[in-house]
C-alpha cells in the first residue's frame, strides 16, 4: 500500500470548493506523479463514476473513485478540507476526501490493498486520526499502514495514554504486521504474569473457551445472516458496506458471512454457510451473480449505500422477515429487478415504469438490429423486396436483388422478436427468471393474434402476475425444488396462453387495429399536433422514461408499417436528435457561457446527436436543467411538428443521420432538425445570458452602498 500513496499525494489542507474542484486538485497531484496520463479523461472517467452514485458517505467521508484507461498505476490521493466538500452524503459535507485511481486492468492485489482501505474508513479510530494528523508524512504513513514515523529531534515523548504519530493499532492496510506495540489485552500484573513457558497453554485454554463460546451460541440459536455487496466499480463502496454489515452483526449479536463481489473478483460463500443461514442481504447496485443460490430465504435487497448507512436497521429487517415467515410458509425468493429498484417504499407507478422499462430496454437491441436490416433491404431492393421468395430456396449471388431479399428476411426474423422480447423481459422484472417463459409464450401469442405492442404489453404483466400469484402458494418442502424448473413454468404458461387467445388477446387486438388505422389516417393539423406531443416527450428526460415511452410508441407501429406509423418514427427519431446537436451548437456560438468542461462535452455532442443519442445533452441538463430542459424540449417540439407537417417517414429504428438516405422527404427532414436545433440553440444562449446578466446587475449598487455605511 506504500508505492500507492506517498506525502506528494496528500494535501492536509484542501482548498477546493466543489467535488469537481476537490477531484482536480487531487488529480493532479497524480499527474505531476506520472500516475495519471490524462488529466481531463480521468476527471471525466471519475466525473461518469459520480453521477451513476454520489461517493459521499456518512461521517464526513467523500471517495471519489474510478476504474480508468489514463491510470498508469494504482494510486490514492488524500485531502483534508477544512470547510467540508459536498460530496452527496445524507449527513452533510464530508471533510475527508479519497481520491482512488485503479488501472483499467488493475491487478487483484493492488484492489485487494484499496478494499482494505476501504475498510478501515468504517473505524472511528482510523478516521478520528486522519483528522488530527498534522503532515503529509504522518498521513501517508498511516494510510500506507507502515509503522510511526521516528519523532523529530528534540520532540517530547508521547504519553502512555496518547498515541504517537498516525501508529493507530490495526493500521496497516497491506496485510503485514507493522512493528506496533502489543495492545491486544491488558498487560497483567508482575505477580500475575504467567512464565513464558507456559504461553501455550494459555493459547490453548483460550482456543477452548472460544469454541466453547461458540457451541453455546449456536445452542441459543444464533441468528445466521449471509451477505453480498457490490458497487460498479468494486473498489470502495462494496468493501465498507461488508465491513459495515459485519460490525452491525457483532454489535447486534448476528453472525454475518459476506462475500464481496468487487473488482477482484469473488470468493463464493460455501454452500453450507448459505443453507445455514436465517436471512439474506443483498447490498448492491449492480446484478449479484449467481443470486439463485439464494432463493427460498427470506432477504432485503437495498443498494449499497444503504448497506454502509443503514446496516443495522438491515440486520433488524431480515431478522423480522425471518420472524414473520417461521410459521412454516414458504419465503419469498430473492427480490425481483424490479422489487429492488428505487428507494425504499417506491409506489407502484414507480414499479409499473420499472416493468415496462425493463421490457423496452431489452427490446431496443432487436429493434435496432431488425429495423436496420430491413431498412437496408427495402433501399437496396425496392418496396417490393417483401414479396421476394425465401433466400433458403432461391439466392444468385451476383443480384442485388437476392442480397437485399436476404438483408430483409434477416430484419424480419429479428424484428419478430419483438413482442415476445418486450412480454417476456416485463415479466422478468416482475418475477425474476421464472416469469421468462410465460412472458415469452404470452408474446408470442399476441403476435399470433395481431394483438401488436399493446398485447405484449397486456401478456408482460399477466405473466408476471400469474408467477407472483403461484409464488404466494404455500407448497410442501420436497416440491420447492421443481417449482421453478418444472411447475411454474407449466402452470403459469398455460394461464397466460389460455387469458391471450381467449379472454383478453382478441380486444386488445381490436384496439391495436384501430389505434394503427387512426395512424395511418393522420393528416394535416392532427399529424403536427401529435408532432409536437412527440418531440416534447422526447426531449423532456432526455432519455429517460417519458423518452422511452414515445420511442417505444414510435416502434410499436414499425411492427405493423403503413404511412402513419412511418411518419411517427421520424418525428421521434428527429426531435431525439434535437437536445445534443442544440448544446453542442450553444457552445460553439456562445462558448464564454458554458465551463471548458461543458465545452469539450459539446464537442461530442455533435456525433452523439447526429446519432440519435439524445442521453449526449445530460451533462448539459444536469448543470443547468431549468434552463436547458425547457430549450431542449422547444425544439424538439418544433422538429417533431415539422417533420409530420412536411410528411417524412423512416422505416429504420435508429440511425440518426446515417440513415438519411432511407428516409421519405430527406432534405425537408434535414430542415426540420436543423430548425428545432437552431431554436434550441438560440433558447439556452438567451437564457443563460439572462441570467447571468442578472447576477451581475446588483454587484455595482452594493459597493457605494457599503462605503456609505462605512463612512
Amino acid at each position: 500500500m506504500s508505492e500507492m500513496i506517498t506525502a506528494d499525494l496528500v494535501d492536509l489542507d484542501l482548498a477546493a470548493q466543489t467535488k469537481e474542484e476537490a477531484a482536480r486538485a487531487l488529480a493532479r497531484r497524480m499527474v505531476a506523479l506520472g500516475r495519471v496520463t490524462d488529466l481531463d479523461g480521468f476527471l471525466a472517467d471519475v466525473a461518469a463514476r459520480e453521477a451513476q452514485m454520489p461517493t459521499g458517505l456518512d461521517g464526513g467521508i467523500g471517495i471519489p473513485h474510478c476504474r480508468s484507461a489514463h491510470v498508469a498505476a494504482p494510486t490514492l490521493a488524500f485531502g483534508r478540507s477544512a470547510s467540508g466538500i459536498d460530496f452527496g452524503a445524507p449527513d452533510g459535507p464530508a471533510d475527508l476526501i479519497f481520491l482512488i485511481a485503479a488501472p483499467a486492468g488493475a491487478d487483484d492485489a493492488h484492489l485487494t490493498i484499496l478494499s482494505s482501505l476501504a475498510r478501515r474508513l468504517m473505524d472511528a479510530d482510523f478516521t478520528s486520526t486522519l483528522r488530527t494528523v498534522t503532515s503529509p508524512r504522518d498521513a501517508a504513513a498511516l494510510l500506507g499502514g507502515e509503522s510511526a514515523p521516528a519523532p523529530e529531534p528534540g520532540a517530547s515523548a508521547p504519553s502512555e495514554s496518547e498515541p504517537s504519530g498516525p501508529a493507530l493499532p490495526g493500521s496497516a492496510l497491506s496485510g503485514s504486521e507493522p512493528s506496533r506495540p502489543e495492545p491486544s489485552r491488558p498487560e497483567p500484573r508482575a505477580e500475575e504474569a504467567a512464565p513464558e513457558a507456559e504461553e501455550p497453554a494459555e493459547a490453548e485454554e483460550l482456543a477452548e473457551a472460544e469454541e466453547l463460546a461458540e457451541e453455546q451460541a449456536a445452542a441459543a440459536g444464533v441468528f445466521r445472516v449471509v451477505a453480498v455487496t457490490s458497487c460498479p466499480t468494486g473498489i470502495a463502496h462494496t468493501y465498507m458496506a461488508a465491513e459495515a454489515l459485519e460490525k452491525a452483526g457483532r454489535e447486534a449479536g448476528v453472525e454475518v458471512s459476506v462475500e464481496t463481489q468487487g473488482s477482484a473478483g469473488f470468493a463464493r460463500l460455501a454452500p453450507d454457510v448459505i443453507a445455514a443461514a436465517d436471512g439474506v442481504i443483498l447490498a448492491h447496485d449492480v446484478p449479484v451473480r449467481e443470486k439463485e443460490r439464494f432463493a427460498g430465504k427470506p432477504t432485503v435487497d437495498v443498494g449499497v449505500k444503504a448497506g454502509i448507512n443503514r446496516a443495522a436497521e438491515l440486520i433488524a429487517e431480515v431478522r423480522g422477515k425471518a420472524e414473520h415467515g417461521a410459521d412454516g410458509a414458504p419465503h419469498r425468493p430473492v427480490p425481483t429487478p424490479v422489487e429492488s429498484a428505487g428507494e425504499p417504499g417506491a409506489g407502484y407507478g414507480t414499479k409499473l415504469r420499472t416493468w415496462l422499462m425493463a421490457g423496452v430496454s431489452h427490446m431496443v437491441p432487436f429493434v435496432a438490429a431488425g429495423g436496420l436490416l430491413i431498412a437496408l433491404g427495402f433501399a437496396i431492393g425496392g418496396y417490393t423486396i417483401d414479396k421476394a421468395p425465401s433466400v433458403a430456396e432461391h439466392f444468385a449471388w451476383g443480384q442485388a436483388d437476392s442480397w437485399a431479399a436476404l438483408l430483409f428476411q434477416i430484419g424480419g426474423l429479428a424484428f419478430g422478436f419483438l413482442i415476445p422480447v418486450l412480454a417476456g423481459y416485463i415479466a422478468y422484472g416482475m418475477a425474476d427468471r421464472p416469469g421468462l417463459v410465460p412472458g415469452f409464450v404470452g408474446g408470442a401469442v399476441a403476435l399470433t393474434i395481431n394483438a401488436g405492442f399493446l398485447g405484449g404489453l397486456a401478456a408482460g404483466l399477466i405473466a408476471g402476475g400469474v408467477v407472483l400469484g403461484i409464488q404466494r402458494v404455500k407448497v410442501p418442502a420436497p416440491l420447492r425444488g421443481i417449482m421453478p424448473v418444472v411447475v411454474i413454468p407449466l402452470l403459469s404458461s398455460a394461464v397466460v396462453g389460455f387469458l391471450m387467445f381467449l379472454v383478453i388477446g382478441k380486444p386488445i387486438a381490436s384496439l391495436q387495429k384501430a389505434l394503427t388505422d387512426w395512424l395511418s389516417g393522420l393528416s394535416g393539423a392532427n399529424a403536427v399536433v401529435l408532432g409536437v406531443v412527440l418531440g416534447l416527450m422526447m426531449c423532456f428526460d432526455l432519455g429517460g422514461p417519458l423518452n422511452k415511452v414515445a420511442y417505444a410508441f414510435a416502434i410499436g407501429g414499425l411492427a405493423t408499417p403503413n404511412e402513419g406509423s412511418l411518419k411517427v418514427m421520424a418525428a421521434v427519431m428527429a426531435a431525439g436528435m434535437v437536445p445534443p446537436l442544440a448544446m453542442a451548437l450553444a457552445t460553439v456560438v456562445r462558448g464564454r457561457l458554458f465551463t471548458s468542461a461543458e465545452r469539450e462535452n459539446g464537442k461530442a455532442a455533435w456525433v452523439l446527436g447526429a446519432s440519435f443519442i439524445t442521453e449526449g445533452a445530460i451533462p448539459f441538463a444536469a448543470a443547468d436543467p431549468l434552463r436547458v430542459i425547457p430549450s431542449a424540449m422547444a425544439g424538439g417540439a418544433v422538429t417533431g411538428a415539422l417533420s409530420m407537417f412536411f410528411e417524412c417517414t423512416l422505416r429504420a429504428p435508429h440511425g440518426g443521420v446515417f440513415v438519411v438516405p432511407l428516409i421519405g422527404n430527406p432534405l425537408l427532414y434535414l430542415v426540420a432538425i436543423l430548425a428545432g436545433t437552431c431554436v434550441s440553440a438560440a433558447l439556452v444562449i438567451l437564457l443563460k445570458g439572462h441570467a447571468r446578466r442578472r447576477t451581475a446587475t446588483p454587484a455595482a449598487p452594493e459597493a457605494p452602498q457599503k462605503v456609505a455605511v462605512a463612512a
